[in-house]
């Protein structure tokens, strides 16, 4: 899959608001955000503003998603990768985080390492990210508040810089010394 970003700009808002109300995010803190919303993060700087940057997702000549870089201002810019719902459970989420990654390294030179922080339970996520050569590196249990009050661990991945030029996955160990 030939997979292509474009950079949000403020001509897009009305795209933005119309994906982002029109698609449920499961996985997300906030499923199902309202237009008052999308517009409040807009005004705030959440796509576009200091460290963050937003894409859209072009695979095959088709609008996929969004992508949303944070952290691009510290050594390990974070994923925040949203599929139009069609687009999910294909495995196009491999190529797109592969292409991302790659933006990423080649965009960002001070960047070291790139992560993704979801939901435990996401496993579609979970498996792509493994898939395109990152490593579970934290897994933090009860971190992420569910709106009936239940929390669920916060699992995080990444990927060095070296291990992406290398082809390589670098893996630790987990133990605790006895």
């Amino acid at each position: 899959m030939d997979v292509m970003f474009l950079p949000f700009s403020d001509k897009d808002e009305g795209e933005l608001i119309r994906f982002l109300t029109t698609n449920s995010f499961p996985y997300h803190r906030i499923k199902a955000p309202s237009e008052g919303l999308v517009r409040r993060l807009l005004i705030e700087g959440r796509f576009d503003g200091d460290g963050v940057r937003t894409f859209w997702v072009f695979g095959d000549n088709h609008r996929m998603g969004l992508a949303i870089l944070e952290d691009l201002d510290t050594n390990t810019p974070v994923l925040d990768l949203r599929l139009v719902e069609k687009f999910r459970g294909r495995g196009n989420g491999v190529p797109v985080t592969k292409a991302l990654t790659r933006k990423v390294f080649d965009d960002y030179p001070e960047a070291h390492r790139f992560a993704g922080r979801m939901r435990e339970d996401n496993i579609g996520m979970r498996k792509t990210l493994i898939r395109a050569g990152f490593l579970k590196e934290a897994h933090h249990r009860e971190d992420w508040p569910l709106e009936d009050g239940r929390r669920v661990a916060t699992v995080v991945y990444a990927i060095l810089r070296r291990d992406w030029e290398q082809g390589t996955v670098t893996a630790f160990e987990w133990e605790e010394p006895r």
